[in-house]
């Protein structure tokens, strides 16, 4: 057999396998397209963001923990008067979980009350509190320098934090965004009510749309 038809037929035979293997990298490419649009769909923009977790390089896109969950978001402070709301956002965080509910705790020292390093404020929040829902690295909560979540929750509710441990309800499409202040009991008060009738309304239900209670 001659080299050249040898050739002929070694290029026949690879071209359906590369064929396939360029098929192949189209399909992944375009369902990871579509992994990436969808994802834009079910999470506002506002949280289209990564942020380090408090005391570790691990960075976290809120993305990734919104998935169309009503979310608590809580400006937080390691040596303050309400520092003592760890324990009780952590027994709400642990009541709810299972029906979708997240809450992000946002340690700031805009209020001049945080512990000196990021591990302190660790230990404080984790040992000494046994949170387990999501912390994230100190940053700006207010002010002109304020991260884009705050910015966005501020212009939502119309009040950006007055003082540490400030909530914000958000819905589970992100439409809706609810104040409480630094008294607001975790449990057993306005807050509870709220958050209980954001997980009913973030349920699929079998009525119709113009039945659905809000």
């Amino acid at each position: 057999m001659k080299p050249t038809t040898l050739a002929v037929k070694t290029v026949k035979k690879a071209v359906p396998g590369v064929v396939l293997a360029l098929l192949l990298v189209g399909t992944y490419s375009y369902a990871g397209e579509e992994k990436g649009e969808e994802q834009e769909k079910t999470c506002p923009s506002f949280l289209n963001a990564e942020f380090k977790r408090l005391h570790s390089n691990e960075k976290v896109n809120l993305c990734s923990l919104y998935r169309d969950k009503p979310l608590m978001i809580v400006n937080t402070a390691s040596h303050c008067g309400f520092t003592y709301q760890f324990k009780p956002l952590e027994a709400l965080y642990q009541k709810y979980q299972a029906q979708g509910f997240e809450v992000i705790g946002f340690a700031s020292d805009d209020f001049n009350q945080a512990a000196k390093t990021e591990q302190e404020a660790a230990n404080i929040c984790y040992k000494n509190f046994g949170v387990t829902f999501t912390m994230l690295a100190p940053s700006h909560v207010k002010g002109d320098e304020k991260n884009d979540v705050f910015a966005h929750l501020a212009a939502q509710s119309g009040k950006q934090p007055s003082w540490n441990f400030n909530k914000y309800l958000v819905s589970h499409d992100g439409e809706r965004v609810s104040h409480y202040g630094s008294t607001a009991k975790p449990l057993e008060g306005k807050l509870e009510a709220q958050l209980q009738q954001l997980l009913k309304s973030s349920k699929p239900s079998s009525k119709p749309s113009s039945e659905r209670s809000l």
